[in-house]
């Protein structure tokens, strides 16, 4: 079970990946540079779509173990803990990444090099 959720988060990864890359080459592709003038995605540019997947990923992950949550009382629920929940679970989920995540954003940035090196050649 925990391969098959392995092979589907890097597979997300990938996807993601290849979405940050043609999305550096429309970026690219509305300088009007020539080809061999237009700037590729750096390491850090790489790193940082990467965080920024894996933080969203880990969102996605989080929340549904909120979801059954139930905190009724003088100091908790209501509907400002309802609408504030989404904050409060983006802001593990940065926290995670921040610290070192548990390395989706590594991964999606090598593909995204990957990707750009087999492309320039």
């Amino acid at each position: 079970m925990a391969g098959m959720a392995t092979s589907a988060v890097l597979r997300t990864a990938a996807t993601a990946g290849h979405q940050a890359h043609r999305d550096v080459q429309a970026q690219n592709a509305r300088t009007g540079l020539p080809a061999a003038g237009r700037a590729a995605a750096t390491p850090e540019q790489a790193q940082k779509l990467g965080s920024q997947f894996e933080n969203m990923f880990l969102s996605q992950m989080l929340a549904p173990m909120f979801e059954g949550l139930h905190t009724e009382g003088v100091f908790g629920g209501g509907t400002g803990e309802r609408m504030f929940r989404s904050f409060q679970i983006d802001s593990y989920a940065q926290a995670i990444t921040r610290r070192g995540g548990v390395g989706i954003a590594q991964r999606v940035a090598r593909e995204i090099l990957s990707l750009q090196e087999k492309q320039n050649g």
